[in-house]
């Protein structure tokens, strides 16, 4: 999809790093010689942890932090002790021991611990899913472990999702946006079908700044939440790479990714503002998807206010300047649904 814009004018089909990650190495490598990049970024979690951890190897400077630094952040149970230490609450969680699984009580999110480590052999990411008890999610913690996967046990925090996102560097966050999450998609722990930039919570700003100096972080950040009843945020995850509602941050704010590209080539860094509260963002194909499910009010309702919500909100995906990744997501799910149609 990203090969249809009219931004992009070179693809490279590198293979995932799995095992020893030579294939991946060898890709990147032979994508840097080929046009002379000067900077790699890696587009999931995944990739930037082998970035990090291969950046000898990388003819190229790569985007992300030191290795440790990316473990620890894609680490649920290490997160959650260093978020803890910087003042921000966070879920219950442990690893899914015996022990544990034997005195946990009520409902229950299941996630994997981390998605990548060096060595790793499958090939897929496995979403967190939340089950009412811990009996319902005997099989999903089973699947996980037969896949290679540590299994994690968090315990469910009511509350609406939100995000707070900047550019890291001496000591400071900056380009600051927060939003708030309307709808997600899968529900209840999907990720934002539609969101809108708030005013910035200088608190929760603080404790970030206080998080992200303790890791040595540098660069790019979405610091994800769920906010309960009585106002408290929990830290959920954290996201050092390009990130699903970065449309919002470019509409709303400054274009981080080009600050950032600035800041690791060490050109001066454009003057960053904080964004402006009330610009909406919809994922429309996920939003569409979670109204026929949801029905609030009814399917034809729910489909109207998604609609609705979509004439004032920037897109995840579509940009009348730059149709071409929209079309291919259509094809491509259009040749899904005939192949499933042929089996």
């Amino acid at each position: 999809m990203v090969t249809a814009s009219r931004w992009c004018r070179h693809r490279h089909v590198i293979p995932r790093p799995r095992g020893q990650g030579e294939g991946f190495v060898e890709g990147v490598q032979r994508a840097v010689s080929e046009i002379g990049y000067d900077v790699v970024f890696g587009g999931a979690d995944d990739w930037m942890a082998a970035l990090a951890t291969y950046r000898d190897r990388i003819p190229a400077r790569v985007a992300h932090p030191a290795a440790d630094t990316i473990d620890t952040v894609l680490d649920k149970l290490e997160l959650a002790k260093r978020a803890s230490v910087a003042g921000f609450a966070t879920p219950r969680t442990e690893l899914a021991t015996e022990s544990v699984l034997a005195r946990w009580t009520g409902p229950v999110v299941v996630k994997c611990r981390t998605h990548w480590r060096p060595g790793q052999q499958y090939e897929y990411r496995v979403e967190a899913r939340h089950y009412r008890d811990l009996a319902a999610a005997t099989d999903r913690i089973r699947l996980l472990r037969d896949a290679g996967f540590e299994p994690i046990l968090q315990e469910p925090v009511e509350g609406r999702l939100g995000a707070l996102i900047g550019l890291f560097r001496d000591g400071r966050l900056e380009g600051r946006v927060q939003q708030e999450t309307f709808r997600v998609w899968r529900t209840p722990c999907g990720v934002s079908a539609r969101a809108e930039t708030v005013p910035i919570d200088e608190e929760l700003s603080r404790r970030a700044t206080e998080l992200l100096t303790d890791l040595h972080w540098s660069g790019l950040v979405e610091l994800q939440f769920l906010t309960d009843a009585r106002g408290v945020a929990h830290l959920i995850d954290f996201n050092g790479r390009f990130y699903g509602s970065m449309a919002l941050t470019n509409a709303a704010g400054s274009n981080l990714p080009n600050a950032w590209a600035h800041q690791l080539l060490g050109r001066p860094v454009p003057h960053l503002e904080d964004a402006r509260p009330g610009v909406r963002f919809v994922w429309l194909a996920g939003d569409l998807r979670r109204a026929f499910e949801e029905r609030r009010g009814g399917a034809m309702r729910d489909v109207v206010s998604t609609l609705q919500w979509a004439r004032t909100a920037r897109d995840s995906v579509w940009d009348r300047r730059d149709p071409g990744p929209t079309r291919e997501l259509i094809a491509a799910r259009l040749r899904r649904t005939a192949e499933e149609s042929d089996e």
